[in-house]
């Protein structure tokens, strides 16, 4: 089967059927239908091929889409018709044609344009599923599928960039997902204003939308949309008084830095884009493969790029701020692997004990080197809970968590409606204090249940137990953050490795970002803490 590009099928559920639509433009069906010459009736049969089974509903051009099958090779097809045909049909038909040449898995497929002067009409991909804006209208996706989409969308724009075409409608309502995890862009539809430039700038606005549920362009209406859908349907990002919009990360938790980065960079007009292939190339290196989760929401973001592979294309193509963020993730990402190797090594030896070099002699300064590089179990000299924007009910029994007891241990209130601490807090943490300067290889954190999602943090400053200095805690502590984050986590125990192993640690901050779902809210408990170092 052929799959190439076309004007939009956007998908709208409706009563349990999945229909579809252009741009998001709901046929509206207590108006009454007005026959003219040319017009479709169901059961009828158009070049001998295409019956016409069910009208769905008008496009945001005027156009009728209708559900259709192709009596010949007996598979679901779209027709998008409008009447009459002749001079007032010839874009859409050539739009249709030059689409058709396009072939790539992640652009709605076209199979014919016919004009019969009376009417004209398109036939292309049906696709059973629902759009990007459906599909966030439950909630934002978490990065790893936000990535998979917008992964998706560059790879079917690079295809049509390499034609020399622009696709010039890049927005939620023309990304969809088919049922079987397919990602689809529809609907090219090119005018004098758009650019190849502005398609992939389009890109970081799907990122953002995927990631916030908020659309960066709301000030752009959606071309030929009425009132309520469309772009205008979409919320409007959260913008400061000057009109700058907020960054994901300010948005919501759990938004990787580099991913962050790059959508904010995509936005920014004063920062010269990549290539559409340059740009999904990058995307690629932190995409979920495909035969592992396609579009799987648990776990953290997985970066796919390993130990001597080719560097970052951004860095490739001009070495963008963003390819930084890929280089210092790869080196964690060494780190973290080597660590491992060196834990694995220890055989049979005690889990809280573990030489990473092997005593050369008996003498005193050989011993002291050996004590000096071994990795074992480091105490917790103090902890804390850090509860910014809390009332300070719940900063009680700290120190349950690094007692030695998983039976005991600190745990939150109980939270209703949202995982994110009921939308009243950017979270809480447990921040531990390990009276020096240590080199330390892992931290493990043990929770009561599982669905938490979480970071680990490190920063330097130790302000007064307070809610001012939980705040500044916070803030200096964020800006650095130990390996990648938890995404509601499938297990009760987190590790958290990637420590640059040239560094030494004495503060660090578990922070939790959602909690898992309890009995009648959201609630979560830290058991224990472990650090190993040396």
């Amino acid at each position: 089967m052929p799959s190439s590009a076309g004007p939009s099928i956007d998908t709208i559920t409706e009563g349990g059927r999945v229909t579809q639509v252009g741009e998001g433009q709901e046929a509206e069906e207590s108006a009454p239908h007005v026959m003219a010459f040319g017009a479709p009736t169901a059961g009828e049969i158009l070049a001998e091929r295409y019956e016409l089974v069910e009208h769905i509903n008008n496009d945001s051009a005027g156009r009728l889409v209708w559900r259709g099958v192709d009596v010949i090779l007996r598979r679901p097809v779209a027709v998008v018709l409008r009447y009459p045909g002749g001079d007032s049909a010839t874009e859409m038909l050539q739009g249709a044609v030059a689409a058709s040449r396009v072939i790539h898995p992640n652009l709605v497929g076209v199979y014919d344009a016919i004009d019969e002067a009376d009417r004209a009409y398109v036939v292309r991909e049906w696709v059973d599923g629902q759009s990007l804006r459906e599909m966030v209208t439950d909630g934002p996706l978490d990065p790893a599928r936000a990535t998979t989409i917008g992964n998706a969308v560059a790879s079917a724009l690079a295809a049509v960039h390499a034609t020399d075409m622009v696709h010039g409608n890049v927005h939620p309502g023309t990304v969809m997902i088919s049922d079987d995890g397919r990602v689809v862009l529809a609907d090219a539809r090119t005018d004098g204003d758009d650019s190849q430039q502005s398609d992939v700038r389009a890109i970081g606005g799907i990122l953002y939308f995927a990631l916030t549920g908020h659309w960066p362009h709301a000030e752009a209406p959606l071309r030929g949309a009425t009132a309520g859908h469309g772009r205008a349907a979409i919320p409007d990002a959260v913008r400061d008084a000057e009109g700058r919009i907020a960054a994901p990360r300010q948005v919501r938790a759990g938004v990787p830095a580099y991913l962050d980065d790059l959508t904010m960079d995509l936005l920014d007009a004063e920062i010269a884009p990549p290539s559409s292939d340059v740009l999904a190339a990058e995307l690629a290196r932190l995409d979920v493969p495909a035969d592992e989760q396609f579009l799987d929401n648990t776990g953290p973001l997985r970066f796919s790029a390993e130990t001597g592979d080719e560097p970052s294309p951004l860095a490739v193509a001009g070495g963008r701020k963003v390819a930084i963020g890929i280089a210092g993730l790869l080196a964690v990402a060494l780190v973290g692997l080597l660590i491992g190797i060196s834990t694995l090594r220890g055989g049979d030896e005690s889990p809280r004990t573990n030489p990473v070099a092997a005593p050369s002699s008996n003498a005193p300064a050989d011993e002291a080197t050996r004590a000096a590089t071994e990795v074992r179990e480091l105490k917790i000299s103090d902890a804390r809970i850090i509860d910014p924007d809390g009332d300070r009910e719940e900063v009680r029994n700290a120190e349950w968590v690094h007692d030695g007891d998983e039976d005991k241990g600190w745990e939150t209130q109980t939270y209703k409606g949202h995982a994110n601490f009921g939308n009243m807090k950017r979270g809480m943490g447990v921040w531990i204090d390990l009276g020096d300067e240590r080199t330390v290889k892992s931290v493990q954190v043990l929770l009561s249940a599982r669905g938490a999602s979480a970071q680990l943090l490190t920063g330097t400053v130790n302000p007064p137990s307070s809610k001012a200095g939980d705040a500044a805690l916070f803030t200096d502590y964020s800006k650095s953050r130990i390996g990648q984050p938890f995404e509601e986590h499938d297990g009760t125990k987190m590790t958290f490795n990637g420590f640059d192993a040239d560094k030494k640690y004495r503060y660090l901050l578990f922070w939790i970002t959602e909690l898992p779902p309890s009995e009648r809210g959201f609630k979560v408990g830290v058991q224990e803490i472990t650090v190993q170092g040396s």
